[in-house]
């Protein structure tokens, strides 16, 4: 059968490859304290310009199981078998919900088959296993192909990132494994990943500059060692230096362009100011 892709917000997969490999979205809510803001419909270049300003930060909300029924429907309707694709169960209650409901179509409708997957990061890292498992659904593979697809690319891709400051980390109670850096490190400026589900510290330095040379560095080796897939430059509410970044560092490595992708305002508003680096490579490198 056919498989259709679900993912959600949070994987920032800009709209135009969403479009063209045939992915559903549902949306996570951003709560401004006054509105309940489907991401998906957000000015986010907006956002991250009141977001430094804001003295109470936001909140976040996972989709609703309705609107996470509703996609997986869509696909069945559609005669597919359907795939989902979602943000860490660490960091959101979304995957549990896209369980919930395939647990209620199966008994609505017994024909169809869903499968979920976590993919235990978020942001490009999580849609560059989206992106496959589309690509693979695309060339006519089968449900259990595009799982692998996604699975393999998943294995293969690092997010590194280097927030202006923890504080939004440690107020949204988001650091994970990065909780150590917290006390006592004013002139440590931390490069972060997303490992085994959460936060987690990769390197600490002394500047923004050396922390962006430092991701340059594992980038390049992590390349030509493993061979590149893919690669974006990721920002929150610093499109500028991503832009620089992309430019001067990181397109000279791949060789051509390189996206700089804004991460979505449900993780922006638990990091705060950031730029990262997400590539995923030919083969494992773990």
């Amino acid at each position: 059968m056919p498989v259709c892709v679900v993912t959600d917000s949070v994987a920032a997969i800009p709209p135009d490859l969403t479009a063209s490999n045939g992915i559903d979205v549902v949306s996570l809510y951003v709560n401004d304290g006054e509105r309940n803001l489907a991401e998906i419909d957000m000015d986010v270049s907006a956002f991250y310009e009141r977001l430094a300003d804001m003295r109470t930060l936001p909140t976040s909300s996972q989709p609703s199981v309705e609107s996470i029924l509703s996609a997986f429907r869509a696909g069945l309707e559609r005669g597919c078998d359907v795939l989902g694709i979602f943000i860490s169960s660490d960091m959101s209650g979304t995957f549990q919900t896209a369980r919930m409901a395939a647990g209620m179509l199966a008994e609505e409708s017994p024909g169809g088959r869903i499968e979920v997957v976590d993919s235990r990061t978020n942001s490009m890292a999580e849609g560059y296993g989206v992106l496959s498992a589309a690509a693979r659904a695309r060339a006519g593979a089968s449900i259990e192909e595009c799982i692998t697809a996604a699975s393999e690319t998943l294995r293969r891709t690092r997010f590194l990132f280097t927030p202006h400051t923890l504080e939004y980390l440690r107020r949204g109670g988001r650091i994970g494994g990065a909780s150590a850096l917290i006390g006592g490190l004013l002139q440590i400026r931390p490069i972060l990943t997303v490992e085994r589900g959460e936060t987690q510290t990769f390197a600490r330095v002394r500047t923004q500059a050396r922390a962006l040379a430092e991701m340059t560095r594992k980038f390049a080796e992590d390349a030509a060692a493993f061979g590149l897939a893919d690669v974006c430059v990721h920002y929150i509410s610093d499109a500028p230096t991503a832009e620089k970044y992309a430019r001067e560092q990181i397109e000279p490595v791949n060789g051509g362009p390189v996206r700089v992708v804004p991460v979505s305002p449900v993780i922006g508003l638990h990091v705060g100011p950031a730029v990262g680096l997400v590539y995923s490579t030919e083969r494992d490198w773990v």
